[in-house]
């Protein structure tokens, strides 16, 4: 269970959110503007609070009133972003083995083996980041993120380069193996799809605050009705 009291200015924006997120899997869906990506990137490690907590199964991992910090690392959290942020001078197995300096080398290559073939990725590991397409660029990325099997898995838009039906089988080949592995799961769009395409929990982000926390078919029943409507109009 990932809990969450937060509170973050930036600038003119202002995040205040106070939530438990006990679904295996949850997406943080809302508009642009709404604050997804600036709460994934608190629960990354990646930003700092002014003020609020993250425990993570009881375990708190940030809480400012100690003073305590998490830090970016794939101990705890392991993120991916729209822009796959790859290491230009490494090869695409590189990549994925990056994080997995405790496994010796045979243990580092069965898991990156495992992990490229988990995202359809098995004709890649020789290439380098150069040369791949912004779908392939996006598999890698996801790859590098899971093989550290950490504890929670931050997702933000990290598909938009794949195309629907691309998007859907991978999502489809990668909930089973979350599941199995007990990852929890935030996944940051804007893409009502995505939220019933997976069955999830829906955090529904307005004016970075939580407007609203439960299953997909009740947070976005109007959504839901809006796209029925483009699809018969279409």
């Amino acid at each position: 269970m990932l809990e969450v009291a937060l509170d973050a200015r930036r600038g003119s924006f202002h995040l205040q959110i106070e939530c438990r997120l006990a679904s295996e899997w949850t997406v943080v869906f809302g508009p642009s503007g709404a604050g997804k990506s600036t709460l994934l990137r608190l629960l990354a490690g990646l930003d700092r609070p002014d003020r609020g907590r993250i425990a993570l199964d009881g375990s708190f991992l940030t809480d400012s009133a100690l003073g305590l910090w998490l830090k970016p690392g794939p101990r705890h959290t392991s993120m991916v972003t729209q822009q796959p942020a790859l290491f230009p001078h490494l090869s695409v197995a590189s990549n994925v083995a990056y994080g997995l300096g405790s496994l010796n080398r045979a243990s580092r290559a069965r898991r990156v083996e495992e992990m490229l073939d988990l995202v359809g990725a098995t004709d890649l590991p020789g290439y380098n980041v150069r040369q791949l397409s912004g779908g392939e660029a996006q598999r890698v990325a996801l790859a590098r993120a899971l093989a550290p099997q950490s504890r929670l898995l931050l997702l933000d838009e990290p598909f938009s380069a794949l195309d629907g039906a691309a998007s859907d089988a991978l999502l489809a080949r990668l909930q089973p193996w979350l599941k199995q592995h007990r990852v929890q799961t935030v996944l940051a769009t804007h893409d009502a799809t995505d939220a019933f395409a997976t069955c999830a929990e829906v955090a529904l982000l307005r004016g970075g605050r939580l407007a609203a926390l439960g299953p997909a078919a009740e947070v976005l029943a109007s959504e839901r009705d809006r796209l029925i409507g483009r699809l018969a109009r279409g």
